[in-house]
């Protein structure tokens, strides 16, 4: 899906300088891009370290990291999140690598919930998080999502590289108890790989009431192994779970949630699926990124980026960080492209950009 660009000022005569894109963009208002998408949901990443090496996303073995210098500061995170904030954006996520290994996570959580977002969320590999579950909550964190590949240890433990299936499925208990809910599980769906458990995956969620959402596998590996054939199509997961319990698509309120969600036709709880490959919703989105070391990306396919790092550390005001946000929602393609002949992959791999 692609969007329809608003009106922009046609070019001037050869006489006059050249109108760039930048010059039709609004200073104030709404956080709109040339395609006239509104902007209202930040997912700002705290560290690009992770301690499991999935194999979708890192490397087993050579995983490189940022040093802690080109980390954004905590003072730093927040003071982003705050000009964003002031420039429209509603609902903030915090992504990695892996949150919860940065040591001041809640303490960065109790600052966000002081600036007023009507969201405040975290995904998480859920290793850390049983733990600190009660604290992120007292701290303000709203809602949490758990990423969990399989529902069988072995082939949990083949798919991650480290920790245990046990861990996490420990994490969703002490996330509910701390009332991190409505509870989403992340399931990424890979052929051949664990595409037999969808099944049961539906089972879970009728089972404990979790929302599980199954995730098209996308072209964000370290690796770069990632192939076309490799993607269960979100209308085969459907298909597969209809077959057994039959579905009905939920309309959604929020037509910018990436999942089109459906529930049990028998009242027996809900899933969700997330299309990126198959079915995009760029035509939609309304989210943008930061980067660990402070880049803002309006894509998770973008191949450019700006610091917003560099600017904090020059000593730029507020004004100056809302306009570069501006500019960087403004220059979003109508698309992420990746069905198109001529797609290149983004030089960051999941775990570097922040999902």
């Amino acid at each position: 899906m692609t969007a329809t660009p608003v009106s922009i000022r046609p070019h001037p005569a050869r006489s006059r300088p050249r109108v760039t894109a930048l010059d039709a963009m609004p200073t104030e208002g709404p956080l709109v891009d040339r395609y006239g998408r509104v902007h209202r949901d930040l997912r700002l990443s705290v560290t690009d370290e992770c301690n499991l090496r999935c194999t979708y996303c890192l490397p087993e073995v050579g995983a490189r990291f940022l040093p802690h210098s080109q980390l954004l500061e905590v003072d730093e995170l927040v003071r982003i999140a705050r000009v964003a904030h002031s420039v429209g954006i509603t609902s903030l996520r915090l992504t990695g690598g892996e949150p919860l290994l940065r040591r001041e996570i809640v303490e960065i959580v109790a600052r966000l919930a002081d600036v007023g977002f009507d969201d405040l969320s975290l995904t998480t590999n859920g290793t850390r998080l049983a733990p600190i579950a009660a604290s992120l909550a007292a701290a303000g964190l709203q809602r949490i999502n758990i990423s969990c590949d399989s529902l069988r240890p072995e082939r949990f433990a083949s798919i991650r590289r480290r920790g245990s299936l046990d861990t996490v499925l420990a994490a969703m208990d002490a996330a509910e108890a701390a009332g991190l809910v409505p509870l989403k599980v992340n399931v990424v769906v890979m052929a051949g790989v664990n595409d037999d458990e969808i099944v049961d995956f539906a089972a879970f969620a009728r089972r404990t009431g979790r929302i599980v959402r199954f995730i098209e596998y996308m072209p964000l590996d370290a690796e770069q192994a990632w192939k076309r054939s490799d993607v269960v199509s979100g209308d085969d997961i459907i298909r597969t779970i209809d077959e057994v319990w039959p579905l009905e698509a939920v309309d959604a309120a929020d037509s910018s949630a990436p999942a089109e969600r459906f529930v049990f036709a028998d009242g027996g709880g809900s899933i969700g699926v997330i299309a990126s490959v198959t079915r995009p919703f760029c035509g939609n989105c309304d989210r943008m990124r930061i980067t660990a070391d402070g880049a803002a990306r309006n894509c998770l396919f973008a191949r450019r980026e700006s610091s917003m790092r560099d600017l904090l550390r020059a000593g730029a005001s507020d004004a100056d960080l809302g306009i570069a946000l501006r500019e960087e929602v403004w220059r979003k393609l109508p698309g992420h492209g990746m069905n198109d002949p001529g797609f290149i992959r983004p030089r960051r791999s999941m775990s570097m950009i922040g999902g």
